[in-house]
């Protein structure tokens, strides 16, 4: 209290980065000086009751430690979220694979494929069993175009990962390996239909779920089909005009006006007086 009361006011200066490059030095220093005026010690064996004490230790920790957490506000998992986590895998693999040393190849054995496929049969038992109903989302015509357009994205940036290629020229040698490639692989192909498919029906049970999932398509399907023809309701499609189409149309023209307005008629009757006439000229 009485040096407190001494110390005049004084004038803040900012923190530079040399005052903080001093800091750390001297932070270092009197790390290395504490270790320097460390003695030797006599090492104990690490006994059970150690062992046990450790282990009390670490869980009244962690109990402290979630005793000292406040309450936090839950944040939604965004996309963008999923792909830092994804990446952070990734680069975590691919640090771990670095410090890997050297191994000695095992042959797979028969036994070693059977255990494999077993455990890929119950980790996925494991998995359908751990997850909860979900809410299934039509696909609409926006998620189409997201889709196509990482599709698009993807095959661009992969391009742009490729290296340049030495082009070969094709010749005919290579032509004709290429075309009895085709014509060795349409043979065995249609060789494989014909032993496997042709001639045997495929039977599929009729299945409760089955008949709800083809209902909802036939809804969808209806659905889809109301939407892109009120959309297309009112719409033409514009088409080139050539002299073959506007002769088509003037014809067309002239014979609605020509069954609109009865001029066929009158022409028949002004025919058959005409004809009447002329027989009565040469009876007269």
């Amino acid at each position: 209290v009485l040096y407190k009361e001494s110390v005049g006011t004084g004038t803040p200066t900012p923190i530079t980065p040399e005052m903080e490059r001093v800091k750390r030095n001297q932070e270092i220093c009197s790390s290395v000086l504490y270790k320097e005026n460390i003695g030797k010690a006599t090492p104990t064996p690490v006994t059970p009751e150690i062992e046990r004490v450790k282990r009390n230790q670490e869980i009244i920790s962690s109990v402290l430690y979630k005793e000292n957490v406040g309450k936090v506000t839950p944040t939604p998992i965004t996309p963008e979220m999923e792909r830092v986590k994804r990446n952070q895998e990734i680069i975590s693999s691919v640090l771990y694979k670095e410090n890997l040393g050297r191994a000695t190849p095992t042959p797979i054995t028969p036994e070693m494929e059977r255990v494999k496929r077993n455990q890929e049969h119950i980790s996925s038992v494991v998995y359908k069993e751990g997850l909860g109903k979900a809410t299934p989302t039509p696909v609409t015509p926006e998620m189409e175009r997201v889709k196509r357009s990482q599709e698009h994205i993807s095959s661009v940036l992969y391009k742009e990962h490729l290296a340049k290629g030495t082009p070969t020229p094709m010749t005919p040698e290579m032509e004709r390996a290429k075309r009895n490639q085709e014509n060795i692989s349409s043979v065995l192909y249609s060789d494989s239909f014909r032993k496997q498919v042709q001639g045997k029906a495929a039977y599929v049970l009729d299945t409760p779920e089955m008949r709800r999932v083809r209902e909802t398509q036939k809804h969808i399907s209806t659905v889809k089909y109301h939407e892109d023809f009120e959309k297309s309701k009112g719409s033409f499609t514009p088409v080139v005009t050539d002299p073959i189409t506007e002769r088509v149309k003037k014809n067309t023209q002239d014979f609605s006006d020509i069954s609109y307005r009865g001029i066929q008629r009158r022409v028949v009757e002004m025919e058959r007086k005409r004809v009447d006439q002329d027989q009565e000229t040469l009876t007269g």
